[in-house]
């Protein structure tokens, strides 16, 4: 039986949550499916029925000034500060969208700020910064129509299709007077106006004036002067024969697309950024600045949503999306999340509108992922503290049939609510043993306690602790049990944590009594149970132990401090470090003993420490000793938290792991006890901020500047059965080698060689073939059966020959077997075959190449070598026939037998 492979830890990466907007264009085809976004340089296709990441379609090294998707989603136009326009087919499967570049063009001399596509998804429309609009056709890739206007930025861009019976514009003064001219002139014959005559597209600059082009005519039909600030809405009814418009100068006009004269003027007292109608156009939508979504009664003109206070800024609308049929609307915020608002149901007493709240949020991006925790008891949500003054909280369980979680979420990742309260950057994150009870420590000198209820889809501030006189940057939470049984334990959403400490940038640690009740008002202040003058600098992370009776406070003073909850007292100081200390974590109630540097110590009373010199060290409690050093970071240690301890029955296999987060954004996993770097997980592009362990399942959280959090899955057990069985499978195998080799299969054995990489085994059997004494007639290499062996080989078993020829080739002693071997795949194989080899790996063909070439350098040198020998045979040929010549014979010699006397020549 073999032996058992040594255990080994490993993760991997199952799970990402990524960014897919960071500011720019937003685009959605009619069918609702693809979602199409800007990521700086690149575009992002994501599915937003799923939540799932298609594909990114790299950019070209410039940022990206504009996109869109045709209605139909086949095509996907990408236009970039290059000049450059991208047109991209998506061809579409069952589950996977791939683009593919159809051509790139150079539409203007300036950058596209704008697109519009038609409903037919063939003709696309291009608005630049000087101006000028030019009609493509898609699938061409040609221009239809070039329009010039004065030399303004392109705001705005909508194809759309006259109602039948409003073809004709209105006469003006100098057709009327023709048409007195020419008396006989027939009246025109609409029923021979061609389909294309409809065709219209409207355009708004940066100067407030709309101008609306007839296609069929390639000229301009209206002119619509009356906006005096950029035009960013347009959108056209067929149903109401009307055109509405709308702007920065805070105004929404809409015009009767017979006559183009204005119908209503409304003012909105907000910058517009989108407009557009709902349904056959009864209703019309605008989105802004103040961030709310309004409706309007398009005949009337009056607002129909009751009165909305605006929102923050960085909630303010700069975009939206809708598209006829659609039950929604995506509007897309300065923050860069994008906001579904349901379409209400139209009456036709167009009463008033309650105002419209999403019922789904897309968060384009998470900026900086500063800490994050798991939420709930069944740990289905994950709270993530993001570089703002809200807290996101996002479902981390993918929807299954049959298990019915906490939080109903339709894909993994997906925005579930947002804690709103604090008035600047929230920085430091912690959560109560239930999940429920959520504080947070902000920028703006406060904590505060969240009560977090996703069955009633409740989320409300509990209580607000102010005091601190900076930043509070360090925030925790008791994690012990309440008694089973007990009512705490049994409904932990009606009973709150017991307390509550706190550490700031201003020096000081307070404990705070958490009220039963919720807090009332904002006069209804709490105090501090007490207060304590902590360290000599700023403080970083705060820790509560097991059994809530003591806490450690890390600072950027260097050291670690230990304190008594119920006195507030100091009990310990933990020096040592050599730069601040950015973390701290009490050790699990269930570690074992753990072996340190001067011998055994409890696992109850040891504490992990990360630090900005690079270092992650683990302390004994009882003397306040360093026990262990793990060094292996290459930048600031950030973050250290404990992995789940192994069951007592496992504790001999598998070790005592920890985990370290660096500003080297490597995620390292530690054995506690030989202090040694089991492995490094590496996913993220900056600093990782924040690290969480899932109670159950052991995988790890980790959280990074670059805006990803990467889920990695302990995958140590799946990696030690596998290994295991390669084990076993590989001793079965060179047994079974061995076999063919006693019984002279050569065939089997070669091949068997090949597929284990036994150059040693393999050299063996060659030479055996090569060096046999009964070789087969007409053979190549020596035996017909490895003959055919050698001309069936795969590309990756014909690239490793190559390779073991190379080396025998250069051995004088192994070098006629190796030519023997290379004489026979040479004439097994044309040239072409041997030279474009399907070669794995990041050199493929480099190394191909490589290896040849040594094959050919070193069996020129055995040829040369062996002419240089016939050379040589020549010269003793020559010598011994000159020296026959210079002898006498040999029958003139008289030979005296048996005697010893001395030859006599006669």
């Amino acid at each position: 039986m073999a032996n058992k492979a040594p255990f080994k830890t490993t993760f991997e990466a199952i799970e990402v949550i990524r960014p897919i907007f960071t500011g720019g264009s937003v685009a959605l085809e009619n069918g609702a499916r693809i979602l199409a976004t800007t990521l700086g340089e690149d575009a992002v296709l994501t599915d937003i029925k799923t939540g799932k990441h298609i594909t990114t379609v790299e950019g070209d090294g410039e940022l990206i000034s504009t996109l869109t998707l045709t209605p139909s989603g086949s095509h996907l136009i990408i236009c970039s500060r290059s000049l450059s326009m991208r047109i991209y087919s998506l061809k579409k499967s069952s589950d996977t969208i791939e683009p593919q570049l159809v051509r790139t063009l150079k539409p203007h001399t300036t950058p596209v700020v704008v697109l519009a596509v038609d409903r037919t998804s063939t003709l696309l429309a291009t608005g630049g910064t000087d101006g000028s609009i030019k009609v493509w056709d898609i699938h061409g890739g040609y221009v239809t129509h070039t329009f010039r206007g004065p030399s303004v930025l392109v705001s705005a861009l909508h194809f759309f299709e006259i109602a039948a019976g409003s073809t004709h514009a209105p006469e003006t003064d100098k057709d009327k007077k023709k048409r007195r001219k020419s008396k006989g002139a027939a009246e025109d014959d609409r029923d021979d106006i061609p389909s294309t005559a409809r065709f219209r597209l409207a355009s708004g600059s940066q100067d407030g004036k709309v101008r609306v082009w007839d296609l069929h005519k390639r000229s301009v039909v209206a002119n619509l002067d009356s906006h005096v600030s950029d035009v960013q809405g347009l959108d056209y009814s067929p149903a109401q024969n009307a055109l509405v418009t709308a702007g920065r100068d805070k105004t929404i006009r809409w015009w009767d697309t017979k006559s183009w004269k204005v119908r209503k003027v409304t003012p909105c007292f907000e910058l517009i950024e989108a407009v557009g109608f709902i349904g056959d156009g009864q209703l019309t939508y605008s989105a802004g600045s103040n961030g709310c979504l309004r409706l309007w009664a398009t005949d009337t003109g009056r607002e129909l949503t009751k009165e909305q206070a605006p929102k923050p800024e960085t909630e303010a609308f700069v975009g939206a999306i809708y598209h006829p049929g659609l039950p929604f609307i995506i509007c897309i915020q300065v923050d860069h999340t994008l906001s579904l608002y349901p379409i209400p149901s139209q009456a036709d007493d167009l009463s008033p509108i309650a105002p419209l709240e999403p019922f789904r949020r897309i968060s384009g991006t998470h900026d900086d992922i500063i800490d994050l925790r798991y939420l709930l008891p069944d740990h289905s949500a994950m709270a993530l503290a993001t570089n703002s003054e809200d807290i996101r909280i996002v479902s981390v369980t993918e929807p299954k049939s049959g298990i019915k979680t906490l939080v109903s979420s339709e894909y993994f990742g997906q925005d579930i609510a947002l804690l709103k309260g604090h008035e600047d950057i929230i920085i430091s994150l912690d959560v109560d043993w239930s999940g429920h009870w959520v504080a947070t420590g902000a920028k703006d000198n406060t904590a505060k306690l969240w009560r977090v209820d996703p069955a009633n889809n409740s989320y409300t501030c509990w209580a607000t602790f102010p005091g601190h006189a900076e930043s509070v940057g360090a925030v925790a939470l008791p994690r012990n049990r309440p008694a089973e049984g007990s009512k705490a334990h049994t409904d932990p959403l009606s009973h709150p944590p017991p307390f509550l400490v706190t550490g700031s940038s201003d020096q000081t640690i307070k404990k705070w009594e958490i009220p039963r009740e919720p807090q009332k008002g904002a006069k209804a202040t709490i105090r501090a149970g007490y207060t304590r003058k902590a360290h000599d600098k700023d403080i970083n992370a705060i820790d509560i132990n097991h059994a809530s009776r003591l806490f450690a406070s890390a600072s950027q003073d260097k050291t670690v401090k230990i304190w008594s909850i119920e006195e507030g007292e100091v009990q310990g100081i933990l020096r040592g470090h050599r730069r601040g200390v950015w973390s701290v974590s009490f050790a699990p109630v269930n570690t074992p003993v753990l072996q340190g540097e001067q011998g055994s110590v409890a696992g109850k009373g040891v504490v992990l420490t990360g630090s900005g010199d690079k270092t992650v060290k683990l302390w004994n409690l009882t003397d306040y000793t360093c026990l262990k050093t793990f060094e292996g970071h290459s930048n600031t240690v950030l973050k250290v938290v404990w992995l789940n301890i192994p069951p007592n029955e496992e504790r001999g296999i598998k070790p005592i792991l920890c985990a370290s987060a660096g500003g080297d954004g490597l995620v390292k996993v530690w054995d506690v006890n030989s202090g040694e770097n089991e492995c490094t997980l590496d996913n993220h592009e900056d600093r990782v901020w924040a690290l969480a362990v899932h109670p159950d399942t052991n995988m790890i959280v980790s959280g990074s500047g670059d805006s990803t959090v990467s889920f990695w899955k302990d995958t140590s057990s799946e990696t030690q059965i596998a290994t295991n069985e390669a084990a076993l499978k590989r001793i079965e195998q060179e047994q079974e080698l061995e076999n063919y080799e006693y019984v002279g299969a050569y065939r089997e054995a070669i091949t068997m060689a090949l597929q284990l990489n036994h150059p040693r085994k393999l050299q063996s059997l060659f030479e055996r073939v090569v060096n046999s004494k009964t070789p087969d007639a007409g053979s190549l290499s020596g035996l017909t059966a490895v003959d055919e062996v050698l001309a069936s080989l795969s590309d990756e078993q014909l690239f490793l020959l190559l390779l073991r020829l190379r080396d025998w080739n250069t051995n004088a002693r192994t070098a006629p077997m190796a030519q023997r071997i290379l004489w026979t795949l040479i004439k097994s194989y044309p040239a072409s075959r041997l030279s474009n080899l399907n070669v794995k790996g990041a050199r493929g063909q480099k190394s191909l190449k490589e290896v040849l070439n040594a094959l050919k350098v070193y069996t020129e040198r055995h040829y040369k070598r062996m002419e240089e020998l016939v050379e040589e045979s020549y010269l003793v040929e020559y010598t011994l026939q000159e020296m026959d010549s210079l002898a006498p014979s040999l029958s003139g010699l008289k030979l005296i037998e048996n005697s010893d006397a001395d030859v006599i020549m006669t």
